[in-house]
């Protein structure tokens, strides 16, 4: 008789995943700690990079706003790989694309180049969000998924302290560039580790069943008239986002952004089908609103220690390093109580929460100390939530469609991390710089409490898509 099998007899949730398991995780989570490396890391050297290519100012700012331009493209194609070819090649070719723009920046030289390199990086952090996340979660207990979601993306957190760590050893003794070579050591790691994992048992009994390969963009290529509009407006969003986010777009922005923004929408509505038309949509509002209200702070944070606390370059290394560690503690708290709670109520309870921490943030001026304790807390409770996200969107989603459908959502809400950077900015001319992101992290806060807490989404899709449809992940 099994340990599981004895009467009375608990075995340990992490003893219950199992040595297979566990490695499939650590295989996704490297992944997730290069997601958070690099994403920190072009931040890191950009004044290094711009007094080496001579660059402007709009130039500089465009390399971080680079891979936004690309993110959507890649969720969605690396997840309808996903779908149709398995989970683990859907990683595989994540981490190519990523280890490849990673190396090809360190290579780089000059803007062109480097900018051409932070596409390729979109690409493949967009496929390792949504190929990593549904792998990770098919492959667990289903009872579990939350914590699946959770650890998991704690490794972001902990990718972007490695990267503050690595700065300030590698780049005074080595340079910029080798903060980039040093960059391609994750994703090697992971791919090294990924060449043996088994499929996703999720997705090998969706196939078994209906004994075909899921197409997830068939919608989009119904009739050729269908596919040659479809490829022009993919055109259209990819060159209005180039010329918004590379400062080109002069009094045209906010038309461009809009186009672009329609186009999406479009992709969307037929992505969904006549069972998601409406879910897609609200789902991506929700996630733009998250970003809007997490990202401010991840942005703006160090100008705002700099600024206007007057904070030396290692005391806003350490409070980054509370910040960085609260994000990863909440990350998993949240995969616990999303698991205990639901991932809709633990996510609008834990948010909630969060807003109490707000103010008092910034109202520290002059004890580090405090000010990194309260951050940490703020962190855990309002960043470190969305560990729960690729649990709350993948449930939507039916195995066949989840890589697609999540990559694309999350994706394009991700956009909300390019605008928040800016909407904070302009808040701040009217007030201090603090008091804008206390208001703007506070407001959106609550305004993502209310989609998720009362189900916007859900409640939308069992309205007008697919009556009584339940939580895909959930068993």
């Amino acid at each position: 008789m099994s340990g599981t099998d004895r009467p009375g007899h608990r075995v340990a949730w992490f003893r219950e995943v199992g040595a297979v398991r566990w490695r499939a995780f650590l295989a996704a989570w490297v992944g997730y700690v290069l997601d958070g490396f690099d994403f920190v890391l072009i931040t890191l050297v950009l004044t290094e990079v711009t007094s080496a290519f001579d660059l402007t100012g709009v130039q500089a700012a465009s390399l971080v706003s680079a891979a936004f331009v690309t993110r959507w493209l890649g969720g969605m194609v690396i997840g309808g790989v996903g779908d149709r070819y398995g989970r683990r090649t859907a990683m595989t070719v994540s981490i190519l694309l990523f280890s490849a723009g990673t190396a090809a920046c360190g290579f780089a030289w000059g803007y062109a180049s480097l900018f051409a390199a932070r596409l390729v990086i979109g690409l493949g952090m967009a496929g390792e969000y949504s190929a990593s996340a549904t792998y990770v979660m098919e492959s667990w207990p289903t009872r579990m998924r939350g914590r699946a979601s959770g650890l998991l993306i704690s490794g972001y957190s902990i990718g972007t302290v490695l990267a503050a760590q690595v700065y300030s050893w590698v780049v005074p003794a080595l340079g910029w560039r080798w903060m980039f070579y040093l960059g391609v050591l994750p994703a090697v790691v992971a791919l090294w580790i990924r060449r043996v994992l088994p499929e996703a048992a999720d997705w090998e009994e969706a196939i078994a069943e209906t004994a075909a390969r899921p197409s997830p963009f068939r919608p989009l290529f119904a009739t050729p008239r269908r596919g040659w509009v479809n490829a022009a407006l993919a055109a259209v969003t990819t060159g209005s986002l180039l010329l918004v986010f590379t400062g080109q777009a002069g009094g045209a922005g906010w038309a461009l952004a809009v186009s672009a923004g329609a186009c999406l929408g479009a992709f969307a509505v037929q992505l969904g089908g006549p069972s998601g038309r409406v879910l897609l949509p609200a789902l991506i509002v929700t996630v733009f609103a998250a970003f809007l209200y997490s990202w401010p702070i991840q942005a703006l944070l160090p100008t705002y220690l700099k600024t206007e606390l007057h904070y030396s370059p290692a005391q806003v290394r350490d409070v980054l390093f509370y910040a960085g560690f609260g994000t990863a503690a909440g990350c998993v708290a949240a995969g616990f109580t999303g698991d205990r709670f639901g991932p809709t109520r633990a996510y609008a309870v834990t948010l909630t929460a969060s807003l109490a921490l707000v103010f008092p943030v910034f109202a520290v001026r002059d004890n580090l100390v405090l000010l990194g304790v309260l951050l940490f807390l703020l962190q855990a409770t309002s960043f470190g939530i969305s560990g729960l996200l690729p649990r709350y969107l993948g449930g939507h989603f039916p195995t066949e469609r989840r890589a697609a459908g999540l990559g694309f959502v999350y994706n394009v809400g991700a956009l909300g991390g390019a605008v928040a950077p800016v909407l904070g900015a302009r808040l701040a001319e009217g007030m201090t710089l603090g008091t804008a992101l206390a208001v703007l992290t506070c407001s959106l806060s609550l305004l993502v409490v209310l989609l998720i807490g009362l189900d916007v989404p859900g409640r939308l899709h069992r309205r007008f898509d697919a009556p009584g449809i339940r939580d895909h992940l959930g068993g």
